[in-house]
């Protein structure tokens, strides 16, 4: 085992894995009001859904780029998907 991956296993081993729901709510509450502010915008409620689909995966490749210090390989396999999918996310959603 890698010391990379010790690190992971001791880590994920303190995480209190009945702390998920309490994640989930939170997120939850978070993103009420990102729909909220979103709706207000003169559009209604056109687009919510893509509009926040867009913000959670910009900010989970900005996430897994800075985590793997721009190194796409690796970040890609943080997020679980292929190199070429998340260099597709990456142009689309304009993410530098």
């Amino acid at each position: 085992m890698s010391k990379r991956e010790q690190i992971k296993a001791v880590i994920c081993e303190e995480i209190d894995k009945t702390s998920f729901p309490l994640i989930e709510e939170v997120l939850e509450k978070r993103i009420d009001k990102v729909v909220t502010i979103l709706g207000c915008g003169g559009n209604g409620s056109d687009g919510v859904y893509d509009e926040v689909l867009s913000m959670v995966e910009k900010a989970l490749i900005r996430i897994a780029m800075r985590r793997s210090n721009n190194v796409k390989i690796a970040a890609a396999d943080f997020l679980g998907i292929n190199r070429n999918t998340l260099h597709s996310k990456i142009k689309k959603l304009k993410i530098r």
